[in-house]
């Protein structure tokens, strides 16, 4: 994984996850987006395993009801951005050409 995937991943993701551990997962899954991803399933994961609101009358209340849609958001918007290391899109106007041959017939 070279640094302009890493500075993208963590972009992506901030710097919570070390260098060592985002190149693994890249290793494993080949794509920064895959990893970018995961991640962020992860995250999600964990934070519907616990409730998304508690409220203790009088004294505090946490909601991470917001951070749950944002962090869905992200997700899915992260087709819509593009990552150092995916192929080079083609332009509209390519054209490509297929050589078609003929084979011989059993």
């Amino acid at each position: 994984m070279n640094s302009d995937v890493l500075r993208w991943l963590q972009a992506q993701l901030g710097d919570e996850l070390t260098a060592d551990a985002l190149t693994r997962r890249y290793q494993r899954l080949g794509t920064a987006r895959a990893v970018a991803a995961e991640v962020l399933r992860e995250r999600i994961s964990r934070l519907v395993a616990d409730p998304l609101k508690v409220t203790v009358n009088g004294v505090a209340s946490v909601d991470n009801s917001a951070n749950l849609a944002a962090l869905e958001r992200h997700l899915a918007g992260l087709d819509s951005i593009t990552a150092p290391d995916d192929p080079p899109a083609m332009a509209s106007d390519t054209v490509a050409v297929i050589t078609l041959q003929v084979r011989k017939r059993r």
